[in-house]
């Protein structure tokens, strides 16, 4: 739906003072995080985020994941990488979340440790050990000595919001309708870092427990960056609550702005787990959808009352 479309269609609901006798055109966001958001900013539902001044919601609340990674080189075993899945492995739920004691640790939050398999993809897995020369005749000799000779163990840490971490419209990129792009502004928090480097010192513990030839912690240093995937968690931007003043929709998924406008999908969501969002998300898409069909259609107007 064009944002002038969406603007048309919640208009009715945002007029003060009327009711109605039959529904209002109901209309769903289920974009993604990115789309959601780009179509309230660009829609002019809710007011956008300012980081600086601290008001403002739409676009509030923009969460990832840090996922450091330890490599493991094993000279005597033949692990066959590219046979099961990506789901195939195990998890460590020990250190997410609040279930260890983080006295004195100096951060909040963690993550789980995963063992799993990637398929062994011939372009993108070309695991060697540290030291090894990025390309040439070395590079291919490491190669073929370890493909089948290693795992990988992954940390996926939660993000929590911070001020700074937010998605707005751009003030300079339009898309070919001459709309502005969405931008993202991220980086890593203090309590990212500490978090992750504590994850990955248990990952590496887990690799020496394994009798692993080589063990090869891989942190996340530096500024977050795009150039190299690393997942499609993303949350936040259209982040749920208690009220307008701090949420763009309330805990029926509805807009605090235009009650017959509902946004799915974990841009509602106000932090980032340290697990994938995706069951989440399909189950609050399930109790949006139990509270429009029971609640909302027999009487539209806001759900939650302030």
């Amino acid at each position: 739906m064009r944002s002038r479309d969406a603007r048309r269609a919640c208009a009715t609901s945002l007029r003060s003072g009327e009711t109605y006798d039959q529904p209002a055109e109901i209309v769903v966001l289920s974009a993604w995080v990115f789309g959601n958001t780009r179509l309230m900013l660009l829609s002019g539902i809710g007011q956008p985020y300012d980081p600086r001044a601290g008001t403002g919601v739409v676009g509030k609340n923009y969460c990832y994941q840090i996922q450091p990674t330890v490599q493991l080189f094993f000279k005597d075993e033949e692990l066959n990488p590219f046979m099961g899945a990506g789901g195939l492995g195990m998890v460590v739920d020990d250190f997410n979340g609040d279930n260890f004691d983080h006295a004195d640790l100096g951060f909040l939050g963690g993550g789980y440790i995963s063992l799993n398999s990637t398929n062994g993809r011939p372009i993108s897995f070309r695991p060697t050990p540290p030291g090894t020369a990025a390309w040439g005749a070395a590079w291919k000799r490491e190669t073929a000595k370890w493909y089948r000779k290693t795992a990988m163990v992954l940390c996926e840490g939660m993000n929590y919001a911070s001020r700074t971490n937010s998605i707005d419209l751009d003030p300079t990129y339009r898309d070919m309708f001459g709309q502005p792009l969405l931008r993202m502004t991220f980086n890593f928090t203090q309590n990212d870092r500490a978090m992750a480097d504590y994850l990955l010192g248990k990952a590496a513990d887990i690799g020496r427990a394994m009798n692993a030839t080589i063990v090869a912690p891989q942190p996340r240093k530096g500024d977050f960056n795009v150039v190299s995937y690393q997942s499609s968690h993303n949350t936040g931007g259209t982040i749920m609550g208690r009220t307008p003043v701090d949420s763009v929709v309330n805990r029926y998924l509805q807009s605090w702005d235009a009650h017959n406008l509902f946004v799915l999908g974990s841009s509602v969501f106000p932090q980032n787990a340290g697990y994938n969002p995706t069951a989440a998300a399909a189950a609050t898409a399930y109790w949006c959808a139990d509270a429009l069909v029971k609640t909302y259609l027999k009487s539209p107007s806001p759900m939650v009352q302030l």
